[in-house]
């Protein structure tokens, strides 16, 4: 399924460790990015589904396309009012940045472990050495846990602020 909200779980224990230097908002901006191209690939019938946005080529591609999005963005809100919600305003660009990349480079090994046809490191190999690297079940569980760790630690972070 395209932009699989597992691949948020990543993001969430990422953004929990390191709140001020990961956006949680980039990575899944990221992730929704790369997911475009296999949406199209699945209305357009074309095979295979993960082509070049799932390579770290590719990958390396959104990062800099999602950072580039949240500056210009950045800068239309400096001109006309653009909602803010979750405080996307303030986030700074190295948190973008970073958040950005982890997002499409987990994105590439995630799907990497599941989809035969992903080729993390074409141009130069075809190989995919992720693939079925732990079972499906096992990578499923791992990004629910990752994003219910990641969602609790944020929670009672934020209880924790509210009460000092």
């Amino acid at each position: 399924m395209p932009i699989t909200p597992f691949h948020f779980g990543a993001g969430a224990v990422l953004h929990a460790a390191a709140p001020r230097q990961v956006s949680f908002l980039a990575f899944c901006a990221a992730n929704c990015i790369t997911d475009c191209e296999t949406i199209y690939n699945v209305l357009s019938n074309r095979f295979p589904l993960h082509r070049f946005l799932h390579t770290f080529v590719g990958a390396t591609l959104v990062a800099l396309a999602t950072v580039g999005l949240f500056v210009a963005l950045r800068a239309l809100a400096g001109r006309i009012e653009v909602p803010n919600r979750f405080d996307w305003q303030r986030l700074t660009i190295a948190a973008v940045a970073i958040g950005a990349a982890l997002g499409t480079y987990s994105h590439i090994v995630l799907d990497g472990i599941m989809h035969a046809d992903v080729r993390p490191f074409a141009p130069w190999s075809d190989g995919n050495p992720f693939y079925r690297l732990v079972p499906l079940g096992a990578l499923h569980i791992g990004c629910l846990v990752a994003g219910g760790l990641g969602v609790l630690v944020i929670f009672l972070r934020d209880a924790r602020r509210k009460n000092v």
